[in-house]
């Protein structure tokens, strides 16, 4: 039997960045994926990064993301990547198309620069500076901030896997977790479908979508619930605007990628699919295509080369799930509720901080496992 001084189950985003950041704190650390990481969520998310969020530990969160997604670029970049992960502050836009709407986002907005966010409110003619291709009839103005941006998941996990390597972890690929094994309600190891036992006094569970799953091993209920969405990306085109632009009315958010010039985005529906269903319908194309040529009547030409399907992994709150439950040394950070990606650098850097025992400037109360799920994330 093999010994760790923490097992992370799940190699997406979360799972990646939490065995990085353990690592580099001199911790033994192993993660396990039942397929290839980046296999669930992850590689299929459309590589949005933002801080425009309605409560103030998500947005603290995404801040602190922000700051190390511009880090991991400078640190990547110089170590040879011809990009680094891509990373480009273009900003987000999310488009006011009502009085109510507007409403809304002044009063969100107002919290988020309490937290000292550089965002605003924007009337329609600034706007349509920032994005003069947009519709003007489809809007009144929006909220912006220059600051939020995009990477490319697929170079983000890149940097986290190699740091892995560099930091003596160990990654076990096409590896599922099937048993849990507990002593008098503390943690103790995992057994895996190859007959493996490995022992830890620390198990996390960052298997996203395949997170209530994991937790029942433990006899836990996990308030997740795996949800499919659809995304699609166009061939390259000339640049046309810079930040994300975010639509509610009705859904639709998609961004042009500063490295290749494509168009990538996605909608959601209003009765999304639940479960683990990945193939793509026959709605989706022309939906999606009738929302977004109604925003940006100019991409009406343009090409679509492929769509997929992948998984948001949803709580109650639209808040991500993080802390140790009631059997000790078993830990949840899961449920990121399509916001996977952007929160995984901070998240991960924040609970192995806790972990290690480290002070941290982001408290991680509001996702409290413990909580009561009465509020609502506004910016979904």
């Amino acid at each position: 039997m093999n010994t760790f001084d923490c097992i992370i189950i799940g190699g997406g985003i979360l799972g990646c960045a939490l065995t990085y950041e353990l690592g580099k704190r001199g911790k033994k650390v192993l993660l396990i994926e039942k397929d290839y990481p980046g296999a669930g969520s992850t590689g299929r998310c459309i590589g949005g990064i933002r801080q425009q969020f309605s409560t103030p530990g998500s947005i603290k969160i995404m801040m602190r993301s922000v700051e190390i997604f511009k880090e991991m670029h400078e640190v990547s970049t110089k170590d040879g990547y011809t990009s680094g992960i891509d990373w480009h502050q273009g900003g987000y836009l999310f488009l006011a198309c009502s009085e109510k709407e507007k409403s809304q986002y002044l009063s969100i907005i107002k919290t988020q620069q309490e937290c000292g966010l550089p965002v605003k409110y924007i009337e329609k003619e600034e706007a349509l500076k920032i994005v003069p291709s947009l519709n003007e009839f489809d809007f009144i103005g929006g909220a912006y901030c220059n600051t939020d941006g995009q990477a490319n998941p697929f170079q983000v996990l890149k940097f986290y896997l190699d740091g892995i390597e560099k930091n003596g972890g160990t990654v076990l690929s096409n590896t599922k977790v099937v048993k849990i094994n507990t002593n008098n309600n503390i943690i103790d190891s995992v057994i895996t479908n190859t007959g493996d036992k490995f022992a830890a006094p620390i198990i996390i569970n960052t298997a996203g979508p395949w997170a209530k799953e994991i937790a029942q091993l433990v006899g836990i209920e996990l308030p997740i619930e795996a949800e499919r969405h659809e995304a699609l990306i166009t061939e390259p085109t000339k640049k046309l605007f810079e930040p994300m632009i975010v639509c509610y009315s009705p859904s639709c958010y998609f961004q042009q990628f500063n490295h290749t010039g494509q168009i990538i985005g996605c909608y959601t529906p209003e009765d999304p699919a639940k479960g683990f269903e990945r193939n793509s319908s026959s709605e989706f194309l022309p939906e999606f295509s009738n929302r977004i040529l109604k925003l940006i009547p100019a991409l009406k030409d343009l090409k679509v080369v492929r769509s997929w399907a992948g998984w948001y992994e949803i709580t109650p709150d639209g808040s991500p799930i993080i802390g140790e439950t009631e059997i000790k040394g078993f830990w949840v950070v899961a449920g990121g509720c399509g916001h996977g990606f952007m929160f995984g650098p901070a998240i991960g850097e924040c609970v192995a901080k806790l972990i290690c025992k480290e002070d941290s400037e982001i408290s991680l109360d509001e996702f409290s496992i413990n909580r009561k799920f009465k509020s609502k994330e506004a910016m979904k």
